[in-house]
């Protein structure tokens, strides 16, 4: 379905909802107090947030941030975080290879996906505590009250890592009353899911609360081969609250949660099927090529995701009376394992790709605020500390097929054999079976990450209409890391350059009419002609650093040469990083209903570092080459050029340059806001030009992602949404968001390509939401129906223009178009039914698309969730 096909439908919504709900009102409609309820009914509500660290109405707020309610998310059937951008037009998000591999996207800036030492740059805060990887926050939602998604460089008083934005969720506190509420739904893919939650008084002073989750479905995917499914959800957790408030002046709440995923998750799909297809097949291996939307597959490794999440926070509120003054201390752990076919075929080109890693995590924020109204400044002051430890270990192991699959390229089984025999001859040693099952490569990786941020904000009142906000803060970030790895993959280990030396010097002596194989007719030769041997080898020797080598074809399957771990003579495996950001902002009450502001903020985020097998050292300590050694005259023809690692001793063969890391990025926006709120309606405008410099970033190469830094990103965009409430019962609600994002500076992209003035890969230039909520009577009884509709534009899948073109001429597409509906009915009893469907009209969309590893010319990738329904049953006490 067309967007313009998905606008009119959407248009069509507020009639459509009206239609099918007057009949059931005329009555209460015809009846109605123009003065009582149902005219507070039609009224926008007031809606409290905490964007700038202290609660204020979103009107008050000069902040570009949405709210989406618990009631919002409760009728839109918003499972998780992956949902949410249904209802924030500036919010994208996107479910990599794992279940853990999630990316977050605020205003088209995001990272973190595909390599867990970079960090976000959209920071997702629960409850104030910060999660530092998209893995710990992707659970089912807790018991909400709000979410606030703070758009732009957020530094100031959210510290690191929130160059691009914030996600902030807050849950609702224990209630000194009673009370609770049990919901279950059942759907389509055999959805079983039970939420429950329990509040009340323990003492005058101490209040608890209870809640508990589980969620299993079936998955989406079939393989063909196994009969298994995958795109499985299978979730639980718990999650107790206690609140003690033994005075008015002070409140602690203490708050312990544990989670788990353990899923078949996640289907990957061929997309483009390039010249190695043959070659699958030819080896008896099967795969669905080029219908992802079949959601059928062959794989010979079932995608395996276990993740759990434990964590206590306590937080301290206490009223000294000129202020107040909040402590938040936290502890998290995060341990994940993962597991997914890369060659997404049944063949066992490769074992499992697995990995696992452990993140234990300390954060410390304490804040002192001022208190009262009709204050010339009201201040913040505070300080935020963060304390990690990460573990990582990487598996990846030649499969059965990986041999004779390694055959296909250079002739055979035979010419395998006649190449261990050159390798024998050439360096006298026979070498272990090349691409023998069970080689590969193992890499173990650690990381201390220790940060602090002190930070400051005032704002000044300098008329009752006229606000000047100015706010700073000063981070510093410190990271150890430690990268090692073993490989054992004979075939990588291979000196290619001296395999072709030898074999082209014997073509070039036997010319000659000389005998390769007889050492003494060659010293007779050489001792004869020392000057015409010469020429023969720098020859043989072009032919093997050149184009024309003939061992050129298996350079592409040598994905696991020999690694250089660190820290080492050159590398410390150190980073310091240091930022001072600032934020100025000038806010005008135009008139009681209308402000206006504009502001300037900067932000930053740390240094990321490369923790897997695709770290390399960076150009300038490395220069690339291996050594060639002539075997008659026992003397090098080639050295590898000096570099301080080589001068060190710590040359490897094949070892190549890449990045050990990216550099620090920084953040700045300048923005113009515009906030109104009626009776009947709300809106809010803002027009915004934003850069980052060294925006970190994934660059996929061969048989993985390698960091880099796009030496600026920036976006213009216009973003917009509204609440209206035309009649008694109907809400209308929107927004739309306008980007034209650029490279500015990208030379370094990879394999000497430049991509400065390029769109960057994945960002829409427009994205809409538009929903329809009418709530009305049946008797005695509440109802309501609800329709929204998400538009995103169609995006690059790839920065490489190459890899683009292929797709384009694919016929591919990003653009979504998904109409999300439900309705329900609560009775005065706390009984309430609903029924909803998510993605109704089934529409298809990719979410990413990647090179199929060890299969040039090919590309996987996921398609979008196709659609779901079902009922949910909920009592409310």
């Amino acid at each position: 379905m067309s967007w313009r096909a998905a606008l009119a439908l959407g248009a069509a919504l507020p009639a459509l909802l009206i239609g099918l709900a007057a009949p059931l009102h005329a009555q209460e409609l015809t009846d109605a107090d123009p003065d009582g309820a149902d005219a507070q009914a039609s009224r926008v509500p007031m809606i409290v947030v905490t964007a700038t660290k202290r609660e204020q109405t979103l009107q008050e707020t000069p902040v570009a941030v949405s709210v989406v309610s618990a009631e919002d998310i409760e009728r839109a059937e918003v499972q998780d975080l992956l949902d949410l951008q249904t209802l924030v037009p500036s919010l994208a998000v996107r479910q990599g290879q794992t279940s853990g591999n999630t990316t977050f996207f605020i205003r088209g800036f995001g990272n973190g996906q595909n390599a867990i030492g970079l960090e976000p740059s959209v920071g997702v805060f629960i409850d104030g505590v910060y999660r530092s990887r998209s893995a710990a926050s992707i659970s089912d939602l807790p018991n909400l009250e709000r979410v606030e998604v703070l758009r732009g460089p957020q530094s100031t008083l959210f510290g690191k890592n929130a160059s691009a934005g914030v996600i902030s969720v807050t849950t609702r506190k224990p209630q000194f009353e009673f009370g609770g509420m049990l919901e279950t739904s059942i759907g389509n893919y055999g959805l079983r899911r039970i939420d429950a939650t329990v509040t009340g008084p323990l003492t005058d002073t101490l209040a608890a609360s209870l809640s508990a989750n589980l969620n299993r479905r079936d998955g989406v995917f079939e393989d063909l081969g196994t009969g298994q499914d995958y795109n499985q959800r299978d979730r639980w957790g718990v999650r107790g609250d206690i609140l003690w408030k033994p005075s008015v002046d002070v409140a602690l709440r203490l708050i312990a949660d544990y989670d788990s995923i353990d899923e078949v998750c996640c289907g990957i799909t061929n997309l483009i099927e390039g010249p190695t297809g043959a070659s699958i097949r030819a080896l008896g291996g099967q795969f669905v090529s080029e219908d992802p939307f079949s959601y059928e597959v062959f794989q010979d490794v079932v995608p395996a995701n276990r993740i759990e999440n434990t964590g206590v926070s306590l937080e301290g509120d206490f009223d000294l009376g000129f202020a107040a003054l909040t402590s938040i201390t936290a502890y998290r752990r995060n341990e994940s394992s993962s597991a997914f076919d890369a060659d997404v075929t049944d063949l066992e080109l490769y074992g499992p790709v697995a990995q696992q890693s452990d993140i234990k995590t300390f954060t410390q924020e304490i804040r002192l605020q001022s208190t009262g109204a009709g204050n010339f400044i009201d201040w913040t002051i505070g300080g935020l500390y963060f304390d990690e430890t990460l573990d990582v270990t990487n598996q990846l192991m030649n499969g059965a097929d990986f041999r004779p699959y390694v055959g296909t390229f250079i002739g055979g089984q035979q010419a395998l054999a006649n190449l261990e025999a050159l390798i024998t001859q050439s360096t006298g040693t026979r070498p272990p079976t090349l691409g023998g099952a069970g080689q590969g490569i193992s890499d173990r990786s650690h990381q201390d990450n220790e940060a602090w941020s002190v930070f400051a904000s005032a704002d000044l009142n300098l008329t009752d209409r006229l606000t000047l906000t100015l706010g700073i803060s000063h981070t510093e970030d410190r990271k150890q890391v430690s990268v090692n790895a073993v490989s054992t993959e004979a075939l990588s280990n291979q000196n290619l350059d001296q395999l072709g030396y030898a074999a082209t010097l014997s073509q070039l002596l036997v010319a000659r009419g000389i005998n390769p194989t007889n050492p003494a007719q060659v010293g007779m030769f050489i001792q004869a002609n020392p000057q015409a041997y010469g020429q023969l080898q720098q020859q043989a020797l072009a032919v093997a650093q050149g184009p024309n080598s003939p061992f050129n074809a298996l350079r592409a399957l040598q994905p696991f040469p020999a690694f250089l771990g660190f820290p080492n003579a050159v590398e410390d495996g150190m980073s310091r990083d240091n930022s001072t950001d600032f934020t100025a902002r000038l806010a005008y009450d135009v008139t009681d209903n209308i402000n206006v502001y504009a502001a300037y903020a900067t932000g930053f985020k740390a240094t990321s570092w490369n923790l897997s097998r695709q770290s390399r050292p960076f150009a300038a300590d490395y220069t690339p080459g291996n050594p060639v050694f002539d075997r008659f005259t026992q003397r090098p023809v080639f050295v590898t050029p000096s570099s301080p690692i080589t001068d060190a001793g710590l040359s490897l063969i094949n070892l190549s340059t890449g990045t050990r890391f990216a550099g620090p990025e920084d953040a700045e926006v300048y923005e113009l806001g515009l906030k109104a709120a009626f009776d009947r309606l709300s809106f809010n405008l803002t027009v915004f030009d934003q850069t980052i410099r060294n925006f970190q970033t994934n660059v996929f190469l061969e048989d993985g992602f390698v960091l880099a830094n796009a030496a600026e990103q920036s976006t213009f965009g216009v973003e917009f949404d509204f609440t209206w409430n035309p009649t008694a019962g109907l809400t209308l609600s929107g927004g739309a968001t306008f980007l034209d994002p650029v490279y500015d500076s990208f030379p370094n992209f990879g394999d000497g390509i430049d991509i400065s003035g390029q769109r960057p890969q994945g960002i829409a230039d427009t994205q809409f939401s538009l929903a329809a909520n009418y709530v009305f009577r049946i008797g005695s009884k509440d109802a309501f129906v609800r329709a929204d509709w998400q538009h995103i534009g169609d995006s690059a899948f790839f920065d490489d223009p190459a890899q683009q073109a292929i797709f384009d001429a694919a016929g591919y597409t990003r653009e979504q178009n998904l109409i999300n509906a439900s309705l329900g009915i609560r009775m005065r009893s706390g009984f309430a039914v609903s029924l909803w469907a998510r993605n109704l009209l089934n529409d298809e969309y990719l979410i990413f698309a990647s090179p199929t590893v060890l299969q040039a010319g090919s590309f996987s990738g996921a398609p979008g969730q196709p659609r779901t329904f079902g009922v949910t049953l909920r009592r409310t006490f």
